[in-house]
């Protein structure tokens, strides 16, 4: 039941342009021990545009003390403005005036992180998406865009370093040991984009030469103990820049660009005009601190973070539901230059997995949304999934459609058309089509229908004629609000493979098809499903082919086809395109797994398909036998059975501990049966000399520790000592987390006291590295062995955990709930535990405890003792009095009906 005072949602329909506009904003901060004053100097006019009364309101936040407002230089009285309910009227303001406001707040006690706070010595700011109102008074909305110039003043020795957006302009002393520096961004920007950072810091430098000649200085700040490990980001930024200009034609603006790395941020990283700040797990990395999942995901965040400058800054967010405007073409960006700097294929089944994991769940939920949500109640709950993966995988259907040079002209329209504006989703598509003649309406319903579409396939294939039919049909389920969708426009790659392993090119004339792709690597066809049925007949083939279907992932949909084990082995072998040889080991995976789960239910003794046996073998005989023509990283991924998650989210009713005890059993067949195999892959890709991050290096390093898991699974005590001589000699931390996760997964009891006193000597070691303390932390939250609640516990015990700190807190808390036989257990204490930290973070960090509470809003999923005690949890935390918007947003939509 709703309580009084809850907040209402804000929808897309009642979007009103802005009443007020601001030309320029000026900004002096002056920072303090334990309060900080901010005056702003804002020139106002009236929204030509705007249906707007006398009077001007304001954004603010419950921490702003106001000293005063002036308009015109003269300072208003009480009875000629109003503070209530976090905003500021101001009575009878003329056409254009200066508005100007002081204020005190207090950043040494923002928990929340939203708006300017301190984080260790560090002040630094965090304003997407509505934190610029907890600074000052503004129209805090994306649609009013401004140009800024800030003066920061604050203490030398308390923080010799000021930053602001754009460019310095000056600089000095400002009396009392205090010094000031004066920035000014000469491109109008929204206020979410503002940024502030004061702080001790050091910082390395070089510099970018732009393709028309300019030289743009280049600076990463962190703080003294982390300054040797941002070298690789600032490889990563050059890359980014130039891939930026080669791949979309973007240069960059500003004569400098800065990177300052935070160890408490909510977030990932924020792309700031001009002074990026990234929580320092996405920008630290050292071989010896930091895994190659690690430093792959500093080199995408590092390119995300810098393509905003155009998909995001120079071109903004009309309003917050056109979030995926930004986010997701931008995610497709990094994907795209991540896929160039490594290994497409690899690339593309990362983009894949993280979809499955995080985003097809979120569709199944009661917090499914589209792409440009209709409704919110807190923005800070639409950074999620949806918008941002799914966001990009509908920007790269339209790439798709379009074909990449076609792509590029609607992208170079939609730049040139409207830089410094404020856009929504239907400007950027309506470029497409501008550019290209394309007509994308119907595939505009990707933006507006939440949900996964299902992709079902039939065949048939006539022996006399040669036809082969392929009948596609497509349905999206109901999700909350829409109950029925209209079918999608949607491009399904297809690949028709022969006997011999080679791709059949079929004649398209007068089918509805998008593109053909015909080179020495395989022949594709992109056909155009437009209907919710639709028919293709390609004629006269001189053999029944095997289907590829879904080449390269191209919708994001849950694909149904019949294809045999014999069929998925065959393309798992021959099937010209990476990602669906990789694709048909994980549907053998599934369908042998789910068989598994059926004979535990049944009461069978579980028994292993020795094709799935047959098929890793195959894999790792190739990468023995041919290791410089096979993509190792490719093969390390195929070796990798579906995670336990992802097979939860297939169950119409998840059967958590037949799931979790059938992938164990698979494993530990596989490391028994194929243990001489996989002992001689992990001996040919150890490593010899120094550490290498080269895309080869990281090749080997995948798959001998993919072996090495297997091996430990096998249950033969001698690889418990390889696991353990692995982590005693490691030159690198993926080795070395790989080893003792290997140690911790075994039930052996030897492998037990191998793992503790390991787990000791890494703590000992890496005390004072924080971001390895968060690994250390995790790999302890997720172990499966008994006991791990009470693990947990003890680890939020510890003299290094805090749960104010994000990174800490996910290490702990949001990684017990991927332990998934014990966040499930079957008393509900799994359950009761995230609760209760959702309720004590609601008043220290409420974005932070909504994505918390994010695996409770499931309870569907699961049946019996676990559904009941799910929402049970959920209710309970409704009853909580003061709920923020966040967490009651998500927790009423969860247990609505």
């Amino acid at each position: 039941m709703m309580k009084e005072g809850q907040p209402n949602a804000i929808f897309l329909k009642d979007y009103e342009v802005p009443p007020f506009l601001v030309d320029t904003t000026e900004l002096r901060v002056e920072i303090g021990d334990g309060e900080t004053r901010v005056t702003s100097v804002l020139k106002v006019r009236r929204n030509p545009e705007a249906k707007a009364d006398g009077e001007l309101t304001l954004d603010g936040g419950p921490g702003l003390a106001t000293e005063s407002v002036l308009v015109d230089g003269v300072e208003l009285q009480s009875n000629e403005y109003r503070i209530a309910d976090d905003e500021l009227t101001v009575f009878d303001v003329p056409e254009a005036f200066t508005l100007t406001t002081t204020v005190r707040i207090e950043p040494e006690k923002n928990t929340a992180l939203e708006g300017l706070y301190k984080s260790g010595g560090m002040y630094c700011t965090q304003c997407e998406a509505e934190g610029f109102r907890n600074i000052t008074w503004f129209p805090d909305r994306p649609d009013v865009m401004s140009t800024y110039r800030t003066t920061v003043v604050a203490a030398k020795d308390a923080c010799p370093v000021l930053l602001s957006n754009g460019n310095l302009v000056d600089s000095g002393e400002a009396g009392d040991g205090r010094h000031f520096a004066t920035w000014h961004d000469p491109f109008p920007k929204p206020s979410y984009l503002f940024a502030l950072v004061a702080g001790e810091l050091e910082h390395i430098e070089d510099s970018f030469t732009t393709m028309s000649g300019r030289e743009v200085k280049l600076q990463i700040f962190t703080e003294a103990h982390n300054i040797d490990k941002v070298d690789f980001a600032m490889a990563s930024l050059k890359n980014s820049m130039a891939w930026d200009e080669r791949a979309y034609g973007r240069e960059y603006d500003l004569d400098i660009f800065m990177v300052v790395a935070v160890e408490s941020f909510n977030m990932g990283a924020m792309e700031n005009k001009g002074l990026n700040i990234f929580n320092t797990s996405c920008v630290l990395a050292r071989p010896d601190t930091t895994t190659d999942a690690g430093y792959q995901r500093v080199e995408a965040v590092v390119g995300h973070e810098y393509f905003h400058n155009w998909s995001g800054n120079r071109v903004t967010c009309r309003d917050w539901f056109q979030l995926s405007l930004k986010e997701g073409f931008t995610v497709l960006r990094d994907q795209q230059f991540s896929a160039e700097m490594g290994s497409p294929t690899v690339c593309r089944i990362a983009d894949v997995e993280v979809l499955r994991r995080l985003q097809f769940p979120e569709d199944a939920s009661p917090m499914a949304h589209s792409i440009r949500p209709d409704s919110y109640i807190e923005i800070n709950n639409f950074y999620t999934a949806t918008v941002y993966e799914k966001g990009a995988e509908v920007v790269r259907m339209i790439r798709t459609l379009l074909g990449p040079e076609g792509f590029r002209k609607g992208t170079d329209l939609y730049f040139d058309r409207h830089d410094g504006q404020a856009v929504t989703t239907e400007d950027f598509v309506t470029s497409m089509e501008d550019a290209t003649g394309a007509d994308l309406g119907q595939f505009r319903n990707w933006y507006r229908q939440a949900g996964t579409p299902v992709l079902t396939v039939t065949d048939s294939y006539d022996e006399e004629t040669g036809d082969y039919t392929l009948t596609l049909s497509q349905h999206c389920p109901p999700t909350p609000g829409q109950e029925s969708k209209d079918p999608y426009h949607m491009p399904v790659a297809i690949g028709l493979v022969a006997a011999d392993g080679k791709d059949l090119v079929p004649d398209v004339t007068g089918m509805d098809v998008a593109h053909v792709h015909n080179d020495d690597a395989g022949c594709t066809v992109v056909l155009n499903l437009r209907e919710a049925t639709q028919t293709f007949v390609f004629k006269g083939l001189p053999e029944a082919p095997v289907p590829s279907l879904l080449r390269g992932f191209s919708a994001p949909v849950r694909l149904r086809y019949d294809y045999s084990r014999d069929a998925l082995m065959f393309l798992m072998s021959h099937d010209s395109d990476g990602f669906n040889r990789w694709e048909a080991g994980q549907q053998l995976a599934v369908a042998i797994l789910e068989e598994m789960v059926g004979q535990q239910q049944s009461g069978q003794e579980m028994a292993l398909d020795g094709r799935l046996v047959r098929a890793i073998e195959k894999n790792l005989n190739d990468a023995l036998t041919a290791p410089d023509s096979v993509d190792g990283a490719m093969i390390a991924q195929t070796l990798t059975l579906p995670a336990a998650s992802y097979l939860i989210d297939l169950a119409d009713e998840a059967d958590v501990d037949a799931i979790v005890t059938a992938r164990e059993f698979a494993c530990q067949e596989i490391g028994k049966a194929l243990k001489g195999l996989l002992l001689t892959v992990y001996k040919q890709n150890q490593e010899t000399g120094d550490f290498s991050a080269t895309q080869d290096a990281v090749a080997k390093r995948a798959l001998k520790n993919q072996a090495l898991g297997y091996l430990v699974w096998s249950g033969d005590e001698a690889m418990l000592s390889l696991a353990q001589a692995q982590y005693d000699s490691a030159n690198c931390m993926t080795d070395t987390s790989r080893a003792i996760q290997a140690l911790m997964g075994s039930s052996a009891e030897s492998a037990r006291s191998l793992a503790a006193k390991d787990l000791v000597t890494f703590y000992n070691r890496w005390a004072d590295e924080a971001l390895v303390i968060d690994h250390w932390f995790a790999i302890q939250s997720m172990c499966d062995l008994p006991g791990a609640l009470s693990r947990v516990e003890s680890l939020m015990a510890h003299e290094a955990f805090t749960l104010t700190n994000p990174n800490r807190m996910r290490s702990v808390v949001m990684a017990f709930t991927e332990n998934l036989r014990h966040f499930h257990a079957v008393d509900g204490s799994g359950y009761d535990f995230l609760a209760d930290r959702v309720i004590e973070l609601n008043g220290i960090n409420p974005q932070m405890a909504a994505r918390v509470l994010r695996p409770l809003t499931r309870w569907r999923k699961f049946g019996g003792e676990r559904r009941e005690r799910m929402r049970s949890a959920l209710e309970r935390i409704l009853e909580v009095n003061d709920l923020s918007p966040d967490v009651f947003e998500i927790a009423s939509k969860s247990v609505a009906d």
